[in-house]
């Protein structure tokens, strides 16, 4: 930490003082001074609280206050390098053990270590694991041991590792030393593994609304899904942005695609040489390309947080999955967008996965649940956040007006014969074929599977001419997200029917759909409003403090927001301070900050006047 701060003798640091200081902030927000006020004072505690609420803050700021080093357990070495660079600029002594380094640099920072020299260690799992630096650990004074993405060491959680079991060791080897478990995406089922794994039986949980009301959630049946997304792109032109598809193929179909279009778009994934991904990530990162098209592995602990919007082009696998996936948006706390197209085929898709993947049988059954639950969100004609924020247990009045539902509330109709149509038609044609085949049979459509199945000869054969094609798709999507029925992929995607679907059939249950807005040929979407300047003088300043920041950010080889947050930015372009002390007054600038680069904003501030 920086030596104005910390002085040997001196009585141990105040948070508030340190939150000021070093990290330029006026005010704790939410739990966060109850949480660091426990864990100064020697506190275990699990922090269960979503992105953007300043769950890092909850250990870097203890790790300063407390004597020793701050171990940091985190899987993600993008999330290490973002994290250690932007407390260095905040004049915190910080560093990451882990597999990028050369030998040459692990050992200084092995040595650095055993001097006394670090304020916070990142590390992953497998190196705190290994005996040998748990011995090294043994020979130095610890703060504190905070393990990030804590949600990983359970088998019910939607990112599993492995590794993440070793940590149960951390309370005998280093009794006496806090410990902190923090995660943005448990469900109670799996809060309560991690705290049962990791034997932090007797900490103290803290847990806040996992809502992000800054987000926009928007989730439309795919129809030329592509088009779709092109559509969504014009309307945040100039954006940051990411959009994720399940394989790495589809990655780069749709960056190639998008870049035709005229949409700067990059492709991100495993697949890619090395030296691709981490110049496509820089980019990304740097602003100097807004949309990067990745698999669902990017985006694991980057830390930037001008990310205006996440789209799927596929379904997630879980609503952990989704609300983790989307809330790499507006973490800076100003307005986002999510966006998804699903359809049928995704379903499917996704149950053979769960299906066909290696796990035991009572795990894939809690994943065919965690399915079913986000198959419910993306049906539901209520609220969605209402609806996402019930899976982790917490109550929403609902009518959140920042979702799809609420801004353009559905149209429902009376489903019931329709819904006992579709399942006579699986019934009859003996729970053999996919929904494709069945609509045929319902429109009357003599193809020729149809002829050469005899299925023209079946009462239901004609009975559905008065629903087109997309409206039996939509019927059937909806009975699958209720669970009516299920789709068997191992017989190519035929459709079964559940023990749900009986009283349908029987008349005895009435059913009710929404129905699917009408797509009309690109048609706009809205973006979320950004955070509005007042004048067209306070948005030029603020173009050109960015324009600042892009500057000394090259010269360094930084992400831009390692140096300042738009949020920042906003503030200097509306107060337009004159001098350092007033500089001192804007959200984000730490007194590091200010002698580093405070002389230059204030020049480009003092030339716009």
């Amino acid at each position: 930490m920086s030596e104005a701060l910390k002085t040997t003798g001196e009585p141990m640091l105040q948070p508030e003082k340190v939150l000021k200081e070093v990290f330029g902030l006026p005010s704790f927000r939410g739990q966060q001074a109850e949480i660091i006020g426990h864990v100064v004072g020697g506190g275990d505690a699990v922090v269960l609280l979503p992105t953007g609420a300043g769950k890092s803050l909850c250990y870097q700021i203890p790790a300063l206050c407390r004597d020793g080093v701050a171990v940091v357990v985190s899987p993600l070495i993008a999330l290490m390098r973002d994290q250690v660079e932007a407390l260095r600029q905040s004049g915190v002594r910080a560093a990451a053990l882990n597999s990028t380094l050369t030998p040459e640099e692990a050992r200084d920072i092995r040595d650095a270590l055993a001097a006394g020299e670090l304020d916070l260690l990142y590390v992953t799992p497998e190196r705190l694991a290994g005996d040998g630096f748990m011995g090294l650990l043994s020979r130095v004074p610890l703060a504190l041991f905070a393990i990030d993405e804590a949600h990983c060491i359970s088998q019910w959680g939607h990112d599993f590792r492995p590794e993440y079991l070793q940590l149960a060791r951390l309370k005998e080897r280093f009794p006496g030393v806090p410990r902190l478990a923090l995660t943005a995406t448990a469900d109670p089922q799996t809060r309560d593994d991690l705290v049962r794994r990791l034997q932090l039986d007797d900490a103290r949980l803290f847990s806040a609304s996992f809502d992000r009301p800054n987000i926009r959630y928007t989730i439309v049946r795919k129809d030329n899904a592509k088009a779709q997304l092109r559509d969504f792109l014009k309307a945040h032109e100039g954006a940051s942005g990411i959009v994720y598809c399940l394989s790495r193929k589809k990655v780069e179909d749709t960056a190639e695609w998008l870049t035709a279009q005229g949409i700067q778009a990059l492709p991100y994934h495993a697949g890619l040489d090395r030296s691709v991904r981490d110049r496509h990530q820089d980019a990304f990162l740097k602003d100097e390309g807004p949309v990067l098209v990745a698999t669902i592995a990017f985006g694991m602990g980057i830390d930037k947080p001008d990310v205006r919007f996440v789209a799927h082009l596929d379904l997630p696998s879980s609503i952990e999955a989704y609300y983790q996936e989307t809330g790499r948006a507006g973490r800076d706390g100003l307005p986002s967008d999510a966006w998804m197209a699903y359809g049928m085929s995704d379903v499917s898709q996704r149950r053979r996965m769960i299906d066909e993947g290696g796990s035991p049988e009572a795990v894939k059954q809690v994943e065919r649940a965690k399915l079913d639950a986000l198959l419910h969100v993306c049906e539901t004609a209520d609220c969605r956040r209402q609806a996402l924020l019930a899976h982790f247990g917490e109550q929403h009045e609902g009518g959140c007006g920042n979702c799809d539902a609420c801004l353009n509330p559905a149209e429902m109709w009376d489903g019931t014969e329709a819904a006992r149509k579709a399942l006579s038609a699986i019934y009859r044609t003996g729970q053999r074929f996919g929904a494709g085949h069945l609509i045929d049979i319902l429109r009357g459509n003599r193809t020729e599977k149809v002829e050469r199945s005899r299925h023209d000869d079946l009462p239901t054969f004609g009975v559905g001419r008065d629903i087109d094609q997309k409206g039996w798709q939509s019927v059937f999507r909806q009975l699958a997200a209720r669970g009516i029925i299920s789709i068997d992929h191992t017989a190519y995607g035929a459709l079964k029917l559940e023990e749900s679907a009986r009283p349908v059939l029987q008349g005895q249950q009435p059913v009710e759909f929404r129905r699917d807005p009408v797509r009309t040929r690109r048609q706009k979407t809205a973006a979320a409003a950004p955070d509005p300047l007042a004048s067209p003088e306070e948005e030029a300043l603020f173009q050109s403090l960015r324009a600042e920041r892009l500057r000394l950010a090259r010269e360094q080889g930084v992400p831009p927001y390692v140096i300042f947050h738009d949020t920042s930015l906003r503030e200097m372009a509306r107060r337009r301070p004159s001098s350092v002390s007033d500089m001192g007054d804007i959200p984000g600038v730490g007194s590091a900050k200010i002698a580093r680069y405070g002389d230059a904003f204030l020049a480009v501030i003092a030339a716009a006047d």
